[in-house]
């Protein structure tokens, strides 16, 4: 088995989810004169990639340190919907179990495409990363709880739609803008669709019952697309943490592997190596039909 890494990288450019801390560094010694370098670092538990854990948002839940192994590492699926989700649309499980096979205690990781718009990217883009992005109704919810999903993964800012978050609150504009959409596409408000007692549904009416997520997922999911994988999320053993910055691995075999970096070869990459899936549409469509 071979390791294809999920995560973003992480630096003091990565943007944090709105209005928390970033990651800040900072050196409180140098190799000169003190024979070694030393850092101090300061951020908040939700940049770049990482893990909600229960006590984010339900205070009985579990801590991050007391997420088994077994838990956190299992078969997997990831779904590409990147073909049917565009700004500030909703996707549903129907176009989930249409795309890959999701098994019963799944781990399931979900490419909206909008990792392209990733701080890392060559299309970067933030403010479309963070507040335009697709994201779930309440069906979806019912559904990975009724498929007892393990974790979720998403490659963008929030496994909840951002118009369902505070984030209706703090962008106007955008929030316009989203409901003229959904006015267009679905027939209903803003307000209609996402109603005060779906307010977080991805968060409040699924981490009470274990069933948490991983937020900006990255890295080189794009060889991945419409696959399933062994998966891990590996966080600190972190005492009384809500949440954590975590490493996230797909784990194949090794003749898969070979011809995965073979296909990555060919494609362009970010300045960290990763593949640049928004320039690679050739890749897309290869990983798809798979």
């Amino acid at each position: 088995m071979k390791p294809i890494d999920l995560t973003i990288p992480l630096g003091v450019g990565t943007p944090p989810w709105p209005t928390y801390i970033p990651l800040q560094v900072q050196y409180f010694k140098r190799l000169a004169p003190n024979g070694a370098n030393g850092q101090v670092v300061t951020h908040s538990n939700h940049v770049g990639t990482h893990l909600d854990g229960e006590i984010h948002f339900y205070t009985p839940g579990k801590d991050i340190a007391s997420l088994e192994l077994d838990f956190l590492m299992h078969e997997g699926a990831v779904v590409d919907l990147s073909d049917v989700c565009g700004d500030y649309d909703i996707y549903t499980s129907k176009m989930v179990e249409e795309r890959v096979e999701v098994k019963e205690g799944d781990i399931l990781i979900i490419h909206t495409g909008y990792h392209h718009y990733g701080w890392d990217q060559p299309t970067a883009d933030e403010i479309r990363y963070m507040i335009k992005h697709p994201g779930p109704d309440r069906e979806f919810a019912d559904w990975a709880k009724k498929k007892k999903l393990r974790w979720i993964g998403v490659d963008c800012g929030s496994a909840d739609h951002p118009m369902n978050t505070k984030i209706r609150d703090w962008m106007p504009v955008q929030a316009k803008e989203c409901d003229a959409h959904f006015v267009k596409k679905y027939g209903k408000t803003l307000e209609a669709m996402f109603t005060p007692d779906k307010y977080q549904v991805m968060h409040i009416e699924m981490f009470n019952h274990g069933l948490i997520h991983a937020e900006c997922v990255g890295g080189d999911i794009d060889l991945l697309l419409n696959q399933r994988a062994t998966i891990g999320c590996f966080p600190w053993r972190f005492v009384d943490g809500e949440s954590c910055i975590s490493r996230i691995v797909a784990f194949v075999d090794d003749d898969r592997h070979a011809k995965l970096m073979a296909k990555k070869a060919k494609a362009s990459l970010t300045k960290f190596g990763d593949i640049a899936g928004a320039a690679n549409p050739k890749l897309h469509a290869e990983a798809r039909k798979k």
